[in-house]
C-alpha cells in the first residue's frame, strides 16, 4: 500500500510546479477582465464536482470486487482530480511503461536525437581502392537499423573509394552491455521459442533482431510448402515439415526455435499445413546472438556488394584516432517513439533506455543506468521512490509497479511540456485510427490519444481524452488480477465514452 492514503473518494491531487504560477496567471487575468459575479450570479461547480456524478457509479461495477483496479482521471486544464478508485495503488503497469520511458528520453535526449552507425578506419586507403588495415563498424543501439540500411552503407563504402579490405572487419557494439535478454522476462516458453517481442538487444542490432519466415504453398495438394528466410545469414537454419493441402483445408504453422550456444546458429522447425492457392504468410521470431547475427548478414552483403574482406570477423572496441568514412543516422527520436508506442516496440524502448544511459551516466548504457535516469525524472515530478519498482524500459515483466497517480503526472507534464509536447502526444495511438487504439473508441476518431499495455491477467490503458466541452483530461486505468481482459477493455472503453460525450452540463439533482 502507497504511504499516500488510498481513497475511492475523489481527490485534489498536485500540479506540476511550473503550472501553478501559469494557472495562477490566467485565473487572475479572466478575474481582472470579467470583474466579480453579480449579487445573481450562480456560480458553476468546478468540473471535479461536475463529473463526479457521471464518473461516481463505476466504482460499483463488478469489476473492482472481482479484480485490482486503479483509476484516476485529472483535468489537464485545471489539475483537478476528476475521479479517483485507488490512484495510489501501486500495480503492474506492462507497456504502459513506454509512456514513462518516452517521456524521460524527450527530456533527456531531446526529439531530434539520433542513432548513429558507422564504419571507420585507422589505416589509408591506397590507389587501388584496398583498406590497408581494419574496417570498424561502430554502433549506438539504433533500434530501426534494417539490412537495406546496411547495404546501403557498403555501398557508400564503395563510393569512398573502398573495394577490398586487407585487415579484418571490427564490429563495436561497446556503447551498451551486453545483458542482450529484456531484464525482468524469464518465460520459459519465450525463452526456447523465441517470439518477436522479446527480441535480444544490442548496439549493433539489425532487422529488430529477428527473421522474416516466409511460408507459401507449393503447386499441388501433397507437396512440400515453399519456406525460405526473408533475410538469408548463414547462422540461421530452417528444417520444414510444412505441406501443401487441398484448397478449403484449414492452414496452420507451428515454429520451434532452438540456439547452438557454442556456434549461436538459429535452428527453426516448422510442422503445419497450407492449402493450395492460400496467401503468403510472415512468422517473425527473434535471433540467438544478435551479434552473430549481425555478423552473419554482413557477411552475405559483403558477397552481394563485390567488397573482398581478406581478414575475419572480430569484436573489438574502435580506437579513438579512427576516421568516419561512412555513417549511418537513424530517424529522430520522435519519430522512433512512434513506432514505440503506436505498435508497443519492445526493443525500441529497450534501445531508448540504454542510451539514455549511456549518454547521461556513461558507456556502456546499461538498464540499470537508463532507470536511473528515469528516477531522477521522477523526482522531478515530486513522487517518492519507495512508491513505485522499475525494471526496465518496455513493461515486459511482472516485477514492475506503478500507480495511475505517477503515470497521470507524466501525463500531466508531458501535456504542458512547452519543447516536447506535440512530439510527446504525436506518438501515442489514436483511437479509431491507429497503433493498439485503432479499433477502439471507432465513434469519435482522434479523441482519444494513449498507450495501451496488457500481459496475462493484466489490461492497462493511460490517455488524453477531449471532452465534448473542449476540455482534455488524462485517463490512467491499471487493471490486474483478470479472469478476462474484454471486461477490463469494455470498462475502460466506457469511461473514455463518458467524458468523451460529456459537454460541461451540471447534472439535474436527483429528485426528493
Amino acid at each position: 500500500m502507497s504511504r499516500r492514503t488510498i481513497s475511492a473518494q475523489p481527490r485534489r491531487r498536485r500540479r506540476s510546479p511550473f503550472r501553478s504560477a501559469v494557472v495562477f496567471s490566467l485565473v487572475s487575468l479572466l478575474a481582472f477582465s470579467l470583474g466579480a459575479p453579480s449579487a445573481g450570479a450562480q456560480e458553476l461547480p468546478p468540473p471535479s464536482a461536475q463529473l463526479e456524478p457521471i464518473l461516481g457509479p463505476f466504482r460499483d461495477h463488478p469489476l473492482v470486487a472481482n479484480s485490482a483496479l486503479a483509476i484516476q482521471v485529472m483535468n489537464l486544464e485545471t489539475g483537478d482530480e476528476v475521479f479517483s478508485l485507488n490512484a495510489d495503488s501501486a500495480l503492474v503497469p506492462a507497456s504502459v511503461t513506454k509512456v514513462l520511458t518516452s517521456a524521460a528520453a524527450l527530456r533527456t535526449l531531446g526529439p531530434t536525437y539520433r542513432f548513429s552507425t558507422e564504419m571507420l578506419r585507422v589505416d589509408d586507403i591506397n590507389e587501388d581502392g584496398i583498406l590497408e588495415g581494419d574496417l570498424y563498424l561502430r554502433g549506438t543501439g539504433d533500434p530501426g537499423l534494417v539490412i537495406e540500411k546496411l547495404w546501403k552503407m557498403l555501398q557508400d563504402l564503395q563510393v569512398e573509394g573502398v573495394v577490398e579490405i586487407d585487415g579484418d572487419l571490427v564490429f563495436d557494439d561497446t556503447w551498451f552491455d551486453r545483458e542482450y535478454l529484456i531484464a525482468g522476462w524469464r518465460k520459459d516458453v519465450d525463452l526456447a521459442s523465441g517470439p518477436a517481442y522479446f527480441a535480444p538487444i544490442s548496439a549493433l542490432s539489425l532487422n529488430y533482431n529477428t527473421v522474416s519466415i516466409v511460408v507459401a504453398p507449393g503447386g499441388k495438394a501433397g507437396e512440400p510448402a515453399r519456406v525460405q528466410l526473408e533475410t538469408p545469414a548463414e547462422v540461421i537454419e530452417i528444417e520444414s515439415e510444412v505441406q501443401t493441402v487441398r484448397s478449403g483445408k484449414r492452414s496452420w504453422i507451428q515454429v520451434e526455435r532452438s540456439v547452438d550456444p557454442k556456434t549461436h546458429i538459429v535452428t527453426f522447425t516448422l510442422e503445419g499445413a497450407v492449402p493450395v492457392g492460400a496467401d503468403t504468410e510472415r512468422h517473425y521470431r527473434s535471433v540467438g546472438n544478435p551479434i552473430a547475427w549481425t555478423m552473419s548478414a554482413t557477411d552475405a552483403l559483403l558477397e552481394q556488394t563485390g567488397i573482398k574482406l581478406n581478414g575475419k570477423f572480430r569484436l573489438d572496441e574502435t580506437p579513438e584516432e579512427a576516421e568516419v568514412l561512412v555513417t549511418h543516422r537513424s530517424p529522430p527520436l520522435h519519430e522512433l517513439l512512434n513506432h514505440t508506442n503506436k505498435y508497443s516496440s519492445n526493443i525500441m524502448a529497450e534501445h531508448v533506455l540504454k542510451a539514455m544511459g549511456a549518454e547521461v551516466k556513461g558507456e556502456p548504457g546499461t538498464t540499470e543506468q537508463g532507470l536511473e535516469v528515469v528516477r531522477e525524472y521522477l523526482d522531478e515530478l515530486g513522487i517518492p521512490r519507495d512508491e513505485y519498482t522499475l525494471i526496465n524500459g518496455s513493461g515486459l515483466t511482472r516485477d514492475a509497479r506503478l500507480a495511475p497517480s505517477h503515470i497521470n503526472a507524466v501525463m500531466m507534464d508531458m501535456y504542458h511540456h512547452p519543447q516536447v509536447a506535440p512530439e510527446f502526444m504525436a506518438s501515442l495511438a489514436v483511437g479509431g485510427v491507429d497503433g493498439t487504439l485503432r479499433r477502439r473508441f471507432n465513434g469519435t476518431p482522434g479523441a482519444v490519444r494513449g498507450k495501451t499495455g496488457s500481459l496475462n491477467n493484466v489490461y492497462c490503458l493511460t490517455s488524453y481524452v477531449r471532452s465534448g466541452n473542449g476540455e482534455t483530461y488524462a485517463l490512467s486505468f491499471f487493471a490486474n488480477e483478470l479472469r478476462r481482459s474484454r471486461p477490463a477493455r469494455a470498462l475502460q472503453d466506457a469511461m473514455g465514452k463518458v467524458i468523451i460525450e460529456w459537454d460541461g452540463t451540471v447534472p439535474e439533482p436527483p429528485a426528493p
